[in-house]
């Protein structure tokens, strides 16, 4: 399934606004998120206000994570509200009730629903059914919730979007949405994959319509020749072991060095498989943002969850 135009595209007018793909937001939404993002970073805890008081989530999780549960549950914390975790053994998603009953379940228990899971037309089903709004925390075609942390680390380095990224490696869910995210921010993007691993011909299309399509190459010193930051993920993503040994002889002179990155910031989602896609001097380097990107998912997502209040 296409990333592109396959998200619930909601709009502020709507009586639930969920975040399905980043393009839910419009470009005048996303800058008011990190405005909110960025605001209450800057705030002391001890200050802070607890817009979502009494409220509270449902965090459906098919798939493991460290910086997405601890990032969303502590966000409620900080913003006055409830997380409620349900891992693969506690929820009937898909198995045993129907997408659309689950949906319309928790939407008599909670204010919000967001997702982990492997699916994206689950993300999107939710979406339709649900009352409340539904953010999606990673599906295998998107991760929006990431990019919304790539583009506050992104804007905090350069003090704005005036700036050219690399993204070196495969052109997966987080590459996919952080495509769509760089063309609503106005970032000059070039994507260096191997052949056929490039990111999906609709979400480029849909970056071009967006504001900025990616320029796409297969070798990744053009790719980082003019940039000022340099991007990679996994090679190897999660469900994808089977593909491990093909993958990884594919992706043979991708991997990010010190001579690759030379003096440019680098960025990684995390977690990193060091020594595959990105070696361990280049990840442990003063050139690594990976710790400041990985605390703006915290603060990303209480931009998100402050913004959704409010609309």
């Amino acid at each position: 399934m296409s990333l592109a135009n396959s998200g619930h595209n909601h709009t502020n007018t709507d009586e639930n606004c969920s975040l399905v793909t980043l393009d839910d937001l419009t470009h005048e939404d996303l800058h008011e998120v990190l405005d909110t993002a960025a605001a209450r970073k800057a705030t002391a805890s001890g200050l802070r206000d607890q817009p979502l008081a009494g409220q509270t989530m449902a965090m459906v999780f098919e798939k493991p994570s460290t910086r997405t549960r601890v990032s969303f549950e502590t966000g409620m914390t900080q913003l006055g509200g409830h997380a409620v975790f349900l891992g693969p053994d506690d929820i009937h998603l898909g198995h045993g009730e129907p997408i659309r009953d689950t949906a319309r379940a928790l939407s008599g228990y909670v204010d919000y629903i967001i997702a982990r899971v492997f699916d994206h037309t689950d993300v999107v089903e939710l979406a339709e059914y649900a009352t409340v709004p539904v953010i999606n925390a990673l599906t295998d075609n998107a991760h929006p919730c990431q990019t919304l942390a790539d583009l506050l680390t992104i804007r905090e380095q350069f003090d704005g979007f005036d700036a050219s990224v690399a993204w070196v490696g495969d052109g997966n869910n987080v590459c996919q949405s952080f495509t769509l995210g760089a063309a609503m921010a106005g970032l000059d993007l070039t994507i260096a994959t191997p052949e056929g691993y490039e990111i999906d011909d609709e979400v480029a299309n849909h970056a071009a319509e967006l504001g900025n399509a990616p320029q796409e190459t297969n070798n990744p010193k053009t790719a980082v020749a003019d940039a000022d930051l340099i991007y990679t993920d996994v090679w190897v993503s999660m469900g994808m072991d089977d593909e491990r040994d093909q993958r990884l002889a594919a992706f043979e002179g991708f991997q990010v060095t010190p001579d690759l990155v030379d003096d440019r910031p680098i960025m990684h989602c995390l977690p990193a498989h060091r020594g595959e896609e990105i070696t361990d001097e280049t990840l442990e380097s003063e050139n690594a943002l990976v710790w400041q990107q990985a605390e703006n998912r915290l603060h990303a997502q209480n931009g998100l969850l402050a913004w959704l209040d409010n609309q």
